[in-house]
């Protein structure tokens, strides 16, 4: 049996393209952060008579590309394909990115594929495997309000081309993705809409795709053609790709979802008027949601250095890596429930400034 490392794939395409890989004979080792979720995987392909070994791990971490590729040579003992379908955005402009945003587009897109091909190489060279990398229109086109992620799929637009020219001789093919517009968590998760839902397509039929194409080794993966061709006209004609955003600025769906709903449990007092509590009386009303997302109070504690500026997306990247909606909407309720304790003020929209350390009374 063969045997594929799919990244990502707690959710969307990851996830969909383990479960048509599995039915397609292929063992799958499926890596991602969310191990519940990697759980339920599992579970789903096991009950359907296949075979799946989860890895919950940070792909961020230097150590982690050997994990990976480690624990599929020690279940399987080969690698015929590895599916990097790991990814993660952080909203608003590039020169208003933080370091911590930066680093982030730079480590899932373009250093973790890297590091896990490079470990695998061998493996991959012995089945003559295949490798899969995916990019995006932003590649071609940037669009704005996207912060990093157009320059990091750029990247890996570059890192598919020279590693698929590199393999060649070694006969492992390198294959560049594009999925179109995909109806998956990731804009969701940097807190903007997202392109129309009329144009976007299920994580299901790349999951097609990419499975077919297993057979015939392409260069370059194009799962919605007419897509793709918008995407060329505009990076060949650039002038009518700035019109269009002059016209049409929210056309890729780079706008802010509304906020998030404040807690019905949440007094209606002004928070000024309200008696100051400490870091554990602010918590304790969160507790039990605190626990069913394993945000721990010693990560809150860490954030209160008074003076500094905390922002919902970067607060939250740094505890869950890539958030999804529910954990996004937990952060959001830590620092409103640390705001009402006095601990926070807040500065803007989805900004807060603190106020008092942890041990502060």
């Amino acid at each position: 049996m063969k045997a594929m490392i799919v990244t990502g794939a707690s959710s969307g395409i990851g996830r969909a393209v383990a479960l048509a890989a599995a039915k397609s004979d292929f063992a799958i080792v499926a890596v991602g952060r969310q191990g519940a979720m990697l759980d339920d995987l599992a579970q789903q392909i096991h009950a359907g008579g296949g075979l799946c070994t989860i890895v919950p791990i940070d792909l961020r971490l230097p150590n982690a590309a050997a994990a990976v590729v480690s624990t599929a040579i020690q279940r399987y003992e080969r690698i015929d394909a590895i599916v990097h379908a790991a990814g993660t955005a952080a909203s608003g402009t590039l020169l208003n990115q933080s370091d911590a945003q930066l680093a982030d587009q730079w480590e899932i897109h373009v250093l973790a594929p890297l590091r896990m091909t490079r470990e695998a190489l061998p493996a991959l060279r012995a089945t003559r495997g295949h490798v899969f990398l995916f990019g995006s229109g932003v590649a071609a086109v940037p669009t704005p309000g996207l912060g990093a992620y157009p320059a990091a799929k750029a990247a890996v637009r570059a890192i598919a081309i020279q590693m698929r020219r590199e393999l060649r001789g070694d006969q492992v093919a390198v294959t560049y993705v594009d999925p179109g517009a995909v109806d998956t968590p990731l804009m969701l998760r940097a807190g903007l809409r997202g392109p129309a839902k009329g144009l976007r397509i299920s994580p299901d039929r790349v999951a097609e795709r990419i499975v077919r194409s297993l057979r015939y080794r392409p260069r370059r993966l194009k799962v919605v053609p007419w897509q793709s061709a918008a995407v060329s006209i505009g990076e060949m004609f650039p002038a009518i790709a700035d019109r269009v955003f002059n016209r049409m600025p929210h056309i890729a769906g780079t706008q802010p979802m509304p906020p998030v709903e404040e807690m019905q449990t949440q007094s209606v007092v002004a928070p000024e008027a309200q008696e100051r509590k400490t870091l554990d009386e602010a918590l304790e009303p969160l507790k039990r949601r605190l626990e069913r997302v394993r945000l721990s109070r010693e990560f809150v504690a860490s954030l209160l250095v008074p003076g500094t500026t905390l922002q919902l997306s970067e607060v939250a990247m740094r505890w869950a890596g890539m958030p999804n909606k529910n954990e996004r909407a937990a952060t959001h309720e830590v620092l409103d429930a640390l705001t009402t304790a006095g601990l926070l003020e807040k500065s803007g929209e989805e900004r807060w400034t603190v106020l008092k350390s942890a041990d502060a009374v």
